[in-house]
């Protein structure tokens, strides 16, 4: 017979959401790539590869969010989901996120072509984000939605860029910071949905709880990953004096 303790009470709301917050400490804005860009402490080829790397993560969103309607047999759930697939893809003569993207891409001194080629993008950043969509295709759509959720704290890690930048990456054309833009207010609307669904869907039990954060924890690791993968693109790895790094090579300080 299971004993019913206060350890194994399911969390009120408030402190369910709390716990979920609290998750930002782990949030990519603190890895050391991220940290030395805020600093202005990435060369342009830096920068370079960051951005060229990140617009794979881009492309592929609409894709996930796509998984998660597919597998999500609520109507009203799938009209509000459907705004983060056009808020990338773009609608109806509207620019999109990806195209913002490609903007940033230009502003940072890239190509398009080299950008949507995807030549620069590490190997990693594929694994990581195809990791990403497949868990979206796979798993019920609520712990879909609850792995959206690092969007709670994506706003500040818009805002800084937005902030910083221009002082210390003056190279940068204005054109570039649209995205970023567009993201403070879009993420605010997308986090509201995703947090009600996973506040409703996950409150029944502790256990489900728990799940619910070891969820947004794989989604935290994923945007750990792929950043580890950018500092790796962006650095010269020499095993027994032979070059295993693609060109062209970017070193760190």
């Amino acid at each position: 017979m299971n004993t019913v303790t206060h350890d194994n009470l399911p969390w009120s709301r408030e402190e369910f959401e709390a716990k979920l917050r609290e998750k930002g400490q782990g949030y990519h804005i603190y890895h050391p790539i991220h940290v030395l860009m805020y600093e202005g402490k990435l060369t342009k080829e830096q920068l370079q590869c960051w951005v060229a790397n990140r617009y794979y993560y881009q492309i592929m969103i609409p894709q996930k969010d796509a998984a998660v309607m597919s597998n999500c047999p609520d109507k009203e759930v799938r009209k509000g989901w459907i705004h983060r697939i056009t808020d990338h893809d773009g609608y109806d003569g509207v620019e999109g996120g990806i195209e913002a993207w490609l903007k940033l891409s230009e502003a940072v001194g890239l190509s398009r072509d080299q950008v949507t080629s995807l030549e620069l993008v590490s190997p990693g950043v594929k694994f990581a984000v195809d990791a990403y969509v497949n868990f979206a295709r796979q798993r019920p759509w609520q712990e879909s939605v609850c792995s959206s959720l690092t969007e709670l704290f994506a706003p500040h890690i818009h805002q800084q860029r937005i902030s910083s930048w221009p002082a210390m990456y003056p190279w940068v054309k204005e054109e570039g910071f649209v995205y970023f833009k567009k993201r403070l207010t879009e993420a605010r609307r997308d986090v509201e949905q995703g947090l009600g669904i996973t506040l409703d869907y996950f409150s029944v039990s502790r256990e489900m709880q728990l799940r619910a954060l070891d969820i947004l924890q794989f989604k935290l690791d994923v945007l750990w990953v792929i950043a580890d993968a950018i500092m790796l693109a962006s650095t010269k790895i020499q095993v027994e004096d032979r070059d295993y790094m693609r060109q062209p090579v970017i070193k760190f300080r």
